[in-house]
């Protein structure tokens, strides 16, 4: 039995080498970047037109009346201006919005598209990295026609969101444009390892690098099976047992070393931080955004403010925590951590905000529902944002934390033509953008539920 047993280790070692291979060679040559271009399966039959009733200039934050949106065949926008003056591209095709509100598509660049809140605690143990993937594919359409057309996922085991990532570029699964970490990197015992199993498992997770060497090679290793982010794990967290958010992990030393090699490889880096020294920490490292920011101080507000790195914070799934963690199977220390970390991190939002702090919009989803992800747009104007400042948030501020400022953000020639639209006027309703009605993502509806309105 014990020798059958690590026959069937060795092939499904073997199976899973090969289909992380695959998904490695699908996003093009060793050290290239995943651009969020989509293969022949996901382009626009041809050139169109999507006339607006109004349209957000995410960039005035002005609502303009009677405009319409050009786009070629490659599914770029070729133009943006009044109904006026625009004529419809010879045999292409033209969406009538005149009744709706058009945005550029939405950005989340906090999620973790192959997790479900049902998976938390101990539960985690039974999901097997083909089950996580499958969850993916799920997750992926349901953000993508939740109105969220970009992604950052920062966390995944086995390199799910990498086959994800890849399968919605060719074109293959349905899903937004996707930046993905693969695992996160953090120390031994920290919030990135798994720490459920006792000592005679000598279980570790797979980001987990101690010293600045080995931290060095994570990072290359990362990056050699498709990751397009660094993500790694500055202090303590809320839904790992063991820990403390506010308590450091990574030394300074370390987060300088991860920095260093991730940003030499032409990755930028994501630090899962709590805890106010860590935040220091990081953003003194040259990290390139502080995810959850929760336990920020003056200090480190100004800091930020200084190096131009960009504050995370998932404000909106406290909520979900309190009331439904408990019966999602999240620990008990989870609950009580997160009953202390809640409303200090709104309260720092709102201070960090005010003082001028660059803010993307992130939300931590897998935590909570995927789809619900907008839900958040109320919690920023709730805790000091205007709607205008949350939806530029999730769009000209996202698509400029990413790198991706030149294709995604804005409606403007030259971007991509991602496109959403809602009944009302979100700028003064962002509650609004909880129930996105026309979604298109380069040039390709997905979800039209205006037509005929």
């Amino acid at each position: 039995m014990r020798k059958f047993c690590l026959s069937v280790s060795l092939a499904a070692a073997i199976a899973m080498a090969m289909a992380i291979s695959f998904a490695s060679s699908a996003q093009g040559a060793p050290g290239a970047t995943n651009t969020g271009g989509d293969k022949a399966a996901t382009q626009p039959n041809g050139p169109g037109t999507v006339k607006c009733g109004k349209l957000l200039d995410v960039r005035s934050g002005k609502l303009l009346t009677d405009q319409v949106i050009s786009f070629d065949a490659t599914g770029t926008v070729t133009g943006v201006g009044p109904t006026s003056s625009a004529s419809a591209p010879s045999g292409g095709t033209t969406l009538d919005l005149s009744n709706a509100t058009c945005l550029p598509g939405l950005i989340d660049v906090h999620t973790h598209i192959t997790g479900d809140p049902t998976d938390g605690g101990y539960a985690s143990l039974g999901i097997s990295v083909p089950e996580e993937t499958v969850h993916g594919v799920k997750n992926a359409r349901v953000t993508l026609h939740a109105g969220f057309t970009t992604i950052r996922n920062v966390g995944a085991s086995g390199y799910t969101d990498v086959a994800v990532r890849d399968g919605v570029n060719e074109g293959l699964i349905e899903g937004p444009r996707m930046l993905v970490s693969g695992p996160p990197l953090g120390i031994t015992g920290g919030h990135c390892d798994d720490n459920l199993l006792a000592y005679e498992f000598h279980h570790r997770a797979e980001g987990v690098a101690d010293g600045p060497w080995a931290a060095r090679a994570k990072v290359r290793e990362t990056v050699k099976y498709g990751a397009d982010v660094i993500k790694v794990c500055a202090s303590g967290g809320v839904l790992s047992k063991g820990d403390q958010p506010g308590t450091p992990q990574y030394t300074l030393e370390e987060l300088r070393a991860i920095v260093e090699e991730a940003h030499k490889l032409g990755r930028k880096v994501a630090a899962h931080a709590h805890g106010t020294q860590s935040i220091k920490d990081a953003i003194n490292a040259g990290i390139d955004s502080v995810e959850h920011s929760s336990f920020i101080d003056d200090e480190g507000i100004a800091l930020a403010k200084q190096h131009g790195t960009y504050l995370v914070f998932d404000i909106y799934n406290d909520d979900f925590i309190l009331q439904e963690g408990a019966k999602a199977g999240m620990l008990p220390e989870s609950i009580e951590k997160e009953k202390k970390v809640g409303r200090t991190q709104r309260e720092n939002f709102r201070k960090a905000w005010q003082a001028g702090a660059k803010i993307a919009f992130g939300t931590d989803a897998g935590v909570y529902p995927h789809g619900d992800n907008a839900r958040q747009f109320a919690k920023m104007v709730e805790w000091g944002m205007k709607p205008t400042d949350a939806i530029q948030a999730a769009t000209i501020k996202a698509s400029d934390l990413i790198g991706w400022s030149d294709k995604v953000g804005s409606i403007e020639p030259g971007h991509f033509a991602d496109v959403i639209a809602v009944s009302g006027d979100p700028t003064s309703d962002v509650k609004l953008l909880e129930n996105v009605q026309f979604v298109m993502k380069g040039g390709v509806v997905v979800k039209n539920d205006l037509a005929g309105k």
